[in-house]
This record gives structure tokens, sequence and C-alpha cells, in this order.
């Protein structure tokens, strides 16, 4: 990490080793480098440059040669940062040239050629999101795999679904787990799906002065290539998709993605919400993984801070102001180059990719460390007691007492009042008394009152849409569930 410059002080959760080299200041500079490599291949492959080219411009362009700090202090010359690293790389080609052991090859004239500082600049963002999203699809299968798991194993574990911070009616930690899988599965499918294209259009977007290098130099005699084929083999080389057409003023390449980034975020943000509410003391139903100095305290020796979900939560919270200013943006993108509409766009796709990996390396600790308390879910359950299966009572008992659905329901819900008036305590047995009383033995026999207020036969299709979830992201869960399809 050292020699980045920002060491994610004020950013923990995208503060690691593994973050810093994919998107720190020397993680751009070869992406930025990559792309100057891989076109320089494209150019002599297609005749354009001199045999030997490649090798010398790919030797030339070891990110280790480069000062980050300088090429940040000289960028303000020209607004971007390819303008002084391609004279630090010209710099470098010109002196291997020079000391190639067959004599000069010409090396320089594949370095840039037909080529303008937003297509490289933005080619090798491009190609630095490919390399996050790879990680970041790994850690998010390591997530869900486990969600996955926690799902099938918690199938019928009770707990309380809770609506507006009350009780609500019963639910199934299996549920809650797979609902969780559901939005980080859906999430990270739609990002796995975008393709990430390499940019090509030269100074005005109009490939002019590739034109002339396909067409009008001497180099081309013979040649069948077109500036479109070769922005093609750049694509191929850089694993980048290709385009029909440049980009340049057309956002969506990044709005897109920062837009899957932030959904993915959104997903994160949820589990977080749920877990630090859930790992309370005074509810207890969920633990963060332990580990050595893992949530501890300045001052208080006791606690056992769930800093995975706050890291994960404050990622969450970041990321759509992140991808709100890529839309800003884009719809500021004035003429074939816009005045400081693209300059704004880098940070926060940057820091969205950082985000976005910090995160998900958060995340799976976190789901595949989870702590499960199913006796407290249980305790909580029952805090509420038969007043938890009201909604059940209503549809059961309603059609029995021989009124019409309305005045049923009117008394039902008196029922339901009066037991509110009393103590806490009191009110299970309160409940099922004023119950019993409402509705007949011959109606309801005892057995099937008690029956009707088991919370675990009112849990719905739990079971099932859990299986459904996960049978509809197979590629996520790694269980391989029974009639697993997505129809």
């Amino acid at each position: 990490m050292s020699g980045d410059g920002d060491f994610g002080l004020l950013s923990p959760v995208s503060a690691s080793p593994a973050v810093v080299a994919l998107t720190g200041d020397r993680g751009v500079i070869a992406a930025i480098l990559d792309v100057e490599a891989a076109w320089a291949s494209v150019l002599e492959e297609a005749g354009f440059a001199p045999a030997g080219s490649a090798a010398v411009v790919a030797e030339a362009a070891e990110s280790w040669a480069y000062d980050a700090a300088s090429i940040a202090e000289r960028a303000k010359g020209g607004a971007n940062p390819v303008i002084p690293l391609l004279a630090d790389l010209r710099s470098r080609v010109r002196q291997l040239d020079a000391g190639h052991p067959g004599g000069a090859i010409g090396a320089l004239s594949a370095v840039h050629t037909s080529l303008t500082s937003q297509d490289v600049l933005d080619s090798a963002l491009m190609l630095l999101a490919h390399r996050v999203v790879s990680v970041l699809l790994a850690e998010v299968k390591g997530t869900t795999t486990a969600l996955a798991a926690l799902a099938e194993q918690h199938a019928d574990t009770l707990c309380v679904g809770r609506s507006l911070t009350q009780h609500a009616l019963p639910f199934t930690f299996g549920l809650k787990a797979a609902q969780w899988f559901h939005g980080v599965a859906a999430a990270a499918r739609r990002l796995e799906a975008l393709e990430l294209p390499v940019q090509f259009g030269g100074a005005g977007g109009t490939l002019a002065a590739g034109t002339v290098l396909t067409e009008g130099s001497p180099l081309a005699e013979g040649s069948a290539s077109s500036p479109f084929a070769l922005a093609d083999d750049l694509a191929g080389k850089l694993g980048l998709a290709p385009v029909p057409a440049p980009w340049h003023t057309n956002r969506l390449a990044v709005t897109g993605l920062g837009d899957a980034l932030a959904a993915l975020t959104d997903s994160f943000g949820k589990i977080a919400s749920d877990l630090l509410f859930l790992s309370r003391p005074e509810v207890a139903e969920l633990g963060e993984p332990l580990a050595a100095g893992r949530g501890v305290s300045s001052a208080m020796p006791q606690k056992q801070n769930p800093v995975l979900s706050v890291l994960i939560r404050s990622a969450a919270l970041q990321a759509p102001g992140l991808a709100m200013q890529l839309h800003l943006a884009a719809a500021n993108f004035n003429d074939e180059r816009p005045d400081g509409a693209w300059h704004s766009e880098w940070q926060a796709f940057r820091q969205l990719l950082r985000l976005s990996l910090g995160a998900a390396t958060q995340l799976r600790a976190l789901a595949e460390g989870l702590r499960v308390f199913p006796e407290a879910m249980r305790r909580n359950l029952e805090i509420s007691g038969p007043l938890l299966l009201s909604e059940a009572v209503a549809s059961s008992v309603a059609p029995l007492l021989g009124a019409d659905r309305s005045d049923a329901k009117a008394r039902l819900q008196a029922v339901v009042d009066e037991t509110l008036r009393a103590p806490a305590a009191e009110q299970a047995r309160i409940y099922t008394k004023l119950l019993r009383e409402a509705v007949p033995a011959s109606k309801l026999s005892d057995e099937d009152l008690q029956a009707l207020l088991d919370p675990a036969n009112y849990v719905g299709e739990a079971a099932e849409i859990s299986r459904r979830i996960l049978a509809a992201y197979p590629e996520f869960s790694h269980t391989n569930p029974k009639g697993a399809d997505r129809g």
C-alpha cells in the first residue's frame, strides 16, 4: 500500500491491500499502461508498427517504473493523468528502443498513435472495473453460498416477522436468509451481465486519425484493417466488449456500471441494517463472527460492536450519491469533449468500485461466520404470544361466528383491543380466554384452537418461497436445489 498516498484511513470499509492494489493510483497507472501496451500490440499485428515494437512498449509499460506522485502533480497541466504518464512512457520507450540489441526499431511509432487521452482513460477505467468486478463477484458468490446454506439449514427455524418496527406475523429465519440471498443474487446477476466496453474515437470522436492510419499511411498499403477492426482487436486484448461506435459523450457504460454497483451495495445494506438490529443485546437473535481485535471499543472493554455491519452499511449509504454523481456528469457532457463533466466522473467511479469491493469482502466474512440463536428467536416470537396469530384467527374464526363478515371481524377486533388493555404478562392468557368465550367449542374445539394459535402453523409458503428463490439463481446458491430452474 505504500506509495498510493491514500491508505483508506477515513474509509475503513475499503482499507485493504487487495482493494488498494486494484483501485489505488498504482492500479490506475497499470490500467492506463496496459491499454497503451495492448494498442502497440494491435498496431504491430496489423502492420502499422515495426516488428518488435510491442515487446519494447510492454517492457516500458511496467507500472512499478512510474512515479505516481509526480504524474498526479503534472496532471494538472493537461487536466488528466494520461498526458504526463504518456510523456514518461515515451521517454522509457526511447531509452529501451535505443538500447535494443539489434538497434533501434522505431517502437515509438506504436505508442498512442491515433488515440486521444479520453480513449485511453475511458478504456483504462473500464479495464480497472473489469478487474474489480471479477474479484467482487467471487466475493459475492462466497456470500450467496453461505446465505443459501443458512436458508436451507434454518428453513423451519421460527422467528418473528416485523412490520414498521412492530411484531407482525410468525416468520422463519430460513426465509429471511433466502430474501437476503435474493437481493444480493439479483443485483449480482445484473452486474455480471454488464458489458464493459472499450473506447476508441480519436480526438473528436470521428476516428479521423485512425482513418489516416489505416488508409493514408504508407504502412497501410495492402492492409484490410479499418479503425473499427483495430478497436475490436484492442477490446479483445483487454478483455473488454467491442462497440459499434465511440461512446465518449454517451455515458451509459459508466452510469450503468454505477447503477449496478449501487444496487448491489443496496442489497448489502439491507442485510447490514437487519443485523444491526438483530444483534442488539435486547434482541440477540444473531451475532457477528468473533475475531481477535474486531468490535472493540476504545473506552468500554465489555463491548462487542457489530463492526462488519457498520462498515457495510457505511458503504451502502455512500454508494447512491456516487451513482448520482455519475448521472449528473453524464447529463452535462457538452460538445464533443466536455469541460469538467468527464473529469468529475473519475473519483466517483473509482470510489464506487472501492466501496463495493470492500463491502463485499466484509459481507462474505459476516455471512460465512454468522452466529444464529434460535432460542432467542423463539423467545422474542413469544413476546406477543397468541396475539401474533390475530390475522390467522380473523381468517379462520370469522366464518364460524354466524354473523356477516364485517361484524365478525369487529367482534374479533374487540377481543384484541380488550386484551391489549391488560398488562403484557397477562395478555396471552386473557386473549385465549376471550377468544374461547367468543367462539363456542361446538364450532372450534380446544385442540383446533391451540393449533390455530401455534405460530408454526402460520408461516404460509415460507419454505417454498425460499426454495423457489434458491432455484432461480443456481449459479449463486451452489446448493443445487431440487427442481432448480428459472421458469
